[in-house]
């Protein structure tokens, strides 16, 4: 019911398991043990299989303690969401390989990759309902009308993205080698010096110990635990415990007091919010430490009112009315709107620090979404600090 979200929230925060590892891997192993395009092509199988078998065995019960649960579904949301955690500490440090731009286009992928679940998830038309008179008591009760197409078609949309992310990645050194080609073609033979087919411009995904070997000594001139890195990598952390574990655990709570609606169009229109903030950051990028202060502290602001609102569910000021439902599909908007572009902004400038800065970009978005989860499954799923209502009754009469 209204506690899933922070079921989910925890069990995507316990797939940062992949991310510690690969982490620690990279610390330990010699430079250029670990290929990233081989981590990348397992990310995208795992998450390929575990997509499908979602579509066929979503609904399978397992008794558990007397009780049934889903337990085939919470696993393999977890294979999933190991794969998808696991993404980030692989795919930014690889795209050290290419140019700063290619940055800001994988933010606002990440952006769509959940915009378009989400536009599929209200075609589906789920939490659709009806107030009807109750023939055995004066009340009404809800009837939950049938969603246009099963969570199973759901899950096989899912898998094809996925599906399409895969062909991507294998389309990705494709083009970028033909983009190579052409200013050597212009230039010609004399002033460009002729590489092999085995060469690491020739073919940039493979890993290599001489570009580790010229980050070291770059890094050695100009080291990466400077304040404002620090500072950044704080930003970061505190805006990814916000936007990805603290307040999708309590989004239920925040919506659905006004409305099924009102949650729907909140979803949809904060995570347009997302792929739009990326695209003003291809534009316009604040270098400025005290802009990126104030962009966090309004998300904050922002944050906190969302918080308040669920705290005081199911009855949250302006309950019912026209007005509330906008402020809260609003305030989901420019939240996520705000700290998407404060994060797509801060990993350009850690791009600029080398490939072990764009690691440690990834290692901290998700220790922030990991610590954000942590914090609030307890007060969601046991301590009950947050309350539902009932559909189809007056929950805020006294």
């Amino acid at each position: 019911a209204w506690n899933l979200p922070a079921y989910l929230t925890v069990l995507i925060a316990f797939g940062n398991i992949g991310p510690l590892a690969v982490t620690v891997s990279h610390r330990l192993c010699p430079p250029g043990r670990i290929s990233e395009p081989w981590l990348i092509r397992s990310i995208h199988v795992l998450s390929l299989l575990s997509a499908g078998f979602l579509a066929v065995f979503w609904n399978g019960r397992v008794v558990v303690g007397g009780a049934e649960h889903s337990v085939p579904y919470l696993l393999l949301a977890y294979l999933l969401a190991l794969g998808c955690c696991t993404s980030n500490v692989t795919f930014l440090p690889f795209m050290y390989s290419f140019p700063q731009q290619y940055i800001r286009s994988f933010f606002i992928g990440q952006g769509l990759s959940a915009l378009f679940p989400c536009i599929l998830a209200l075609g589906q038309g789920v939490g659709r309902l009806e107030c009807r008179n109750n023939t055995s008591s004066n009340g009404t009760e809800p009837r939950y009308l049938k969603e246009n197409f099963p969570a199973s078609s759901y899950f096989w949309g899912l898998f094809t993205f996925l599906a399409v992310s895969a062909l991507a990645f294998i389309i990705l050194p494709l083009w970028h080698k033909r983009g190579q080609k052409q200013p050597e073609q212009e230039l010609g033979a004399e002033t460009v010096p002729q590489e092999g087919a085995d060469s690491e411009d020739s073919y940039p995904l493979r890993s290599s110990e001489d570009g580790k070997t010229e980050e070291s000594s770059t890094l050695a001139e100009h080291p990466f635990w400077t304040p404002r890195n620090i500072y950044l990598l704080g930003l970061l952390g505190l805006s990814n415990a916000l936007t990805n574990g603290v307040l999708p655990s309590v989004q239920t709570y925040s919506c659905l007091p006004y409305g099924a609606d009102a949650y729907h169009w909140s979803v949809v229109l904060s995570n347009i919010a997302n792929p739009a903030a990326c695209f003003i950051a291809m534009c316009v990028l604040c270098r400025s430490s005290l802009g990126l202060g104030l962009i966090m502290a309004a998300g904050v602001l922002l944050g906190s009112y969302l918080m308040v609102l669920a705290a005081l569910s199911p009855c949250p000021p302006l309950v019912g009315s026209t007005a509330g439902i906008v402020l809260v599909v609003l305030a989901w908007s420019l939240f996520l709107g705000l700290l998407s572009y404060l994060k797509v902004v801060i990993g350009s400038l850690l791009h600029e620090a080398g490939h072990s800065a764009l690691l440690w970009c990834g290692a901290v978005i998700q220790a922030g979404s990991l610590i954000g989860a942590l914090l609030m499954f307890p007060m969601v799923s046991i301590y009950h600090l947050f309350h539902s209502g009932r559909d189809c009754q007056d929950n805020c009469a006294f």
